[in-house]
C-alpha cells in the first residue's frame, strides 16, 4: 500500500496558500488528484511556471508558457491545453503550486 503524502495548506479550491511549500513530489500528488500522469512535457511546463514565478514573483501568463513549449518543439499552440485539459489556471498553475490568481486573463 502506498503511503499518503500530507499536503500543505490549501485554499477552498485546492491551490497552495504558500507556493514555497511546493515540491516535485507534491506536484505528482496534485496531478494524481486531477487524474494526470505527469510526462516530461508536463514537467517542462511546470518547471517553466515555477522558474518564471521565482524570477518575478508573478504567475506567468499562459502565452509565455505556450511560447516556451513551442521553443521546445511543441507542434501546437494548444499543447498546454492538451497537457492540462481543464485549463491553465485550474490544472497547470495548481499542480505547479501557484496561488489561485484573483483576476486572470490569458491574453
Amino acid at each position: 500500500m502506498e503511503a499518503t503524502m500530507e499536503l500543505p495548506a490549501t485554499d477552498d479550491e485546492g491551490y497552495l496558500i504558500d507556493p514555497a511549500e511546493w515540491s516535485e513530489a507534491l506536484a505528482v500528488a496534485l496531478a494524481r488528484q486531477e487524474n494526470i500522469d505527469l510526462t516530461e512535457a508536463h514537467w517542462d511546463a511546470i518547471r517553466f511556471i515555477r522558474s518564471r514565478y521565482q524570477e518575478r514573483q508573478v504567475i506567468p501568463d499562459v502565452r509565455f508558457v505556450i511560447r516556451h513549449l513551442a521553443d521546445l518543439g511543441a507542434e501546437s499552440r494548444n499543447r498546454i491545453f492538451e497537457l492540462f485539459p481543464y485549463g491553465y489556471v485550474k490544472q497547470a498553475c495548481k499542480i505547479a503550486g501557484m496561488r489561485r490568481p484573483r483576476g486572470w486573463s490569458t491574453g
